[in-house]
């Protein structure tokens, strides 16, 4: 049986990046950047004031008068300052005037009859409140790399550089499955034996969080004819299939079997973890990955974060972020000889010591627990009493 980190290996060693498409700027938020930026010209792209005030030359420094010869807005061509007893008052984000060299800011003039005069308190320093040309980027400098999450930053940098859409990875077609005759949908009738059909639900709410829409949600019922041929429909036409329930050892588990059926080959079974240890895993010709999680709702959460998540993350072409580690606030006993996926609370001692309150469980069907808390850490392979202040890789929901 594998341990957690096998199966991320055996995951990585399966997965392809996907392919690339161009998409207009304003959708690219949340996808993965495929292709290089570069600086499209000096950025900024002039000697930049950054006060309201009036820009003289720092020859003048230690004069308090200065005529004020001109006004030089945002978004005008330079002025040129006329004599060095002049200033040219200037709004933030203008050109600096030529001939200039210093911004005095307005909180510290006295405006009055065409004259500006300094606070006889203020000593104005030569280059002050001016962002000069070319000090953050020069054109051509790379201001992107391939492998990044694109958020309002790089957008924003990407507009900056004059594109209009960048190239992406593809997002995956992703087909939720869940499998069970007991399900029954929100909203329908329901009898004393029948449970509602929640994980679908949860499910996709993880995934959407994550930047990954299902485009497909199917229910199937426990039959292995049946199986087959909804493995048929959504293999064809998906490219990863996340599953809940079937994958156990009892008589109605036929999921591994109808996917076996339809070419899917098996890379691994069973997972050495608590929650989620029946976890199957596989891969299709051509491609296309299943991910098939036990049907207990706190199993079906912990594996979607732990190992669907980030094999989409790793598919788009991007690096996983650094795992959280927090420490535990109070000792904790795990019996069984595997790894423990503990739901926690976080918190934040004075000293800024990041604390994992334990949330456990009363077992992988009692997702009502996981309401509250924020996600789980991994605790190392038991069996193991594991003390208060154990430092432990965190992740949330």
């Amino acid at each position: 049986m594998l341990t957690p980190a096998e199966a991320d290996a055996a995951i990585a060693a399966t997965l392809a990046v996907a392919a690339t498409e161009r998409v207009r700027l304003a959708a690219c938020v949340g996808r993965v950047l495929r292709e290089p930026v570069h600086a499209e010209r000096d950025a900024p792209p002039f000697d930049r004031v950054t006060m309201d005030g009036i820009a003289i030359a720092s020859a003048a420094l230690g004069r308090r008068d200065f005529r004020i010869a001109d006004v030089q807005a945002a978004g005008q061509p330079p002025l040129t300052l006329p004599a060095p007893a002049d200033c040219i008052e200037v709004m933030t984000g203008a050109v600096l005037p030529a001939g200039c060299d210093t911004i005095v800011p307005v909180e510290r003039l006295t405006v009055a009859n065409g004259l500006a005069t300094i606070d006889a308190a203020y000593a104005p320093q030569a280059g002050q409140f001016v962002h000069r040309r070319a000090a953050d980027a020069k054109s051509g400098d790379r201001l992107l790399v391939p492998g990044i999450r694109l958020g309002a930053p790089e957008i924003a940098i990407a507009a900056s550089a004059g594109l209009t859409g960048l190239a992406v990875s593809c997002l995956p077609r992703i087909a939720i499955v869940s499998t069970g005759d007991e399900l029954i949908e929100p909203g329908q009738p329901i009898a004393p034996h029948q449970v509602r059909r929640s994980n679908a639900y949860g499910l996709a709410a993880a995934l959407r969080g994550a930047g990954f829409a299902a485009a497909t949600d199917l229910h199937l019922p426990d039959d292995p004819a049946t199986l087959e041929a909804g493995f048929a429909r959504v293999l064809d036409c998906h490219d990863v299939l996340v599953l809940s329930g079937g994958v156990s050892a009892g008589r109605f588990d036929h999921v591994p079997s109808a996917l076996a059926a339809q070419g899917v080959r098996k890379v691994f079974h069973h997972v050495a973890q608590r929650p989620g240890r029946p976890m199957w895993f596989g891969a299709r010709a051509g491609g296309t990955l299943v991910f098939a999680l036990p049907g207990n709702p706190v199993s079906v959460l912990v594996c979607l974060v732990r190992y669907v998540i980030p094999a989409l993350i790793r598919r788009a072409g991007a690096a996983l972020p650094q795992r959280a580690v927090f420490s535990l606030s109070r000792e904790y006993s795990f019996p069984a000889p595997l790894s423990c996926f503990l739901p926690v609370s976080l918190r934040y001692d004075p000293d800024g010591t990041h604390r994992a309150e334990p949330r456990p469980t009363g077992g992988s069907g009692d997702f009502i627990s996981l309401a509250g808390t924020d996600g789980f850490v991994e605790l190392p392979q038991g069996p193991a009493t594991h003390p208060a202040g154990l430092a432990v890789p965190f992740q949330h929901w």
